[in-house]
């Protein structure tokens, strides 16, 4: 079985590091260069870079600022927003990323997927889906930041995506992002089990027990938060601790 992966997620705005709850109230949390190379030495697994204006801004990502993230660490690094084509996405990788984020672009295209898996390998394409449970109790996909809805459901979207290509999906619960009750255990298992690609939870980490839930109740494979790492109110070492204290692998 694969050991189980914490990634810190950097939600970058006009060159900082930002955080909300619910995809708004957004608040600063930092520079993202130093937060990067903290959380590197702290033993993050992976990093998720997300320029998270950059599609409803309609512009590129910041490819500059990824060029100097990626000289400062040595662990997989994924990069998304704004990234629109197979151009946009060579940008980023020859800017030092490891792995490409596409959202709103892969549902209006989802021809972006195969595209980047045919030049660069599965492996480097991370499809992230943003979604939320709406009052009929179905979880919905949304786009734009959140700020769209598309009447994609989310087990058909994380499937379709998996054929088109991706070798991973960071599945995110706007219901839960932000609040630190918990991930959306429930559809991040469906989700996980409906497909043979490793799935990254995000949304609701608050506490150690939320990932020990994670873990111990989903077969997903990464557990990803912000703000409790940003903030310094769980550090990484601390949790991969006392998560092997719980018999569950960690790298």
């Amino acid at each position: 079985m694969l050991k189980k992966r914490i990634i810190p997620c950097l939600d970058i705005k006009n060159g900082r590091t930002v955080k909300g709850i619910n995809f708004v109230g957004i608040k600063d949390a930092g520079d993202p260069i130093e937060l990067a190379t903290k959380y590197v030495r702290d033993g993050a697994d992976e990093l998720v870079f997300l320029d998270i204006t950059a599609t409803h801004e309609k512009r590129k990502t910041m490819v500059e600022l990824v060029n100097r993230i990626a000289k400062k660490i040595n662990v997989p690094f994924t990069v998304g927003g704004g990234i629109n084509s197979l151009e946009d996405a060579s940008a980023v990788i020859d800017a030092g990323a490891d792995k490409i984020s596409v959202n709103s672009a892969a549902v209006r295209d989802p021809s972006l997927i195969s595209s980047i898996a045919n030049k660069y390998g599965n492996q480097c394409v991370v499809v992230a889906i943003d979604i939320k449970k709406e009052d009929n109790g179905n979880w919905y996909v949304y786009t734009s930041g959140g700020r769209n809805r598309n009447n994609l459901e989310a087990l058909y979207w994380a499937q379709e995506v998996e054929k088109r290509g991706a070798g991973e999906i960071l599945l995110t619960s706007m219901n839960n992002d932000g609040t630190k009750s918990g991930f959306a255990l429930e559809i991040t298992e469906k989700i996980s089990s409906c497909v043979n690609i490793p799935v990254i939870a995000s949304g609701g980490a608050g506490k150690v027990a939320d990932f020990a839930d994670l873990f111990q109740s989903t077969t997903a494979s990464a557990g990803l938060a912000a703000s409790i790492f940003h903030y310094g109110e769980i550090p990484i070492p601390q949790l991969k601790k006392e998560l092997k204290s719980l018999n569950i692998s960690i790298r």
